[in-house]
């Protein structure tokens, strides 16, 4: 018999929906809850569709929580690039939801 791993707390809180962790406060939530973006020619632009190709972070649609991001220097490790990114289209579209 195949025995299944031990689901963690936020997965029996969700229910079977995909769980993702904030980059900005490393919280858990719904991936329906969060913002994914993905680095693009050395910026960060917002995946709305979710579809865009290579690696993505999430992000809660809350100012603070890109902060946090960013003063951590969370984009560029999360997303596993070199140098610095732009973020100011993530900015951008934050201050218009």
């Amino acid at each position: 018999m195949v025995q299944r791993p031990k689901q963690d707390a936020a997965r029996r809180e969700h229910g079977e929906y995909p769980v993702r962790t904030c980059v900005g406060c490393k919280q858990r939530a719904l991936a329906g809850e969060l913002l994914r973006v993905v680095a693009e020619d050395g910026r960060v632009v917002v995946d709305e569709r979710r579809r865009l190709p290579g690696r993505g972070a999430w992000l809660h649609l809350d100012p603070e929580c890109l902060a946090k991001a960013e003063r951590r220097r969370a984009f560029p490790r999360t997303l596993r690039t070199t140098g610095m990114l732009d973020v100011s289209a993530v900015r951008h579209h934050l201050e218009q939801s």
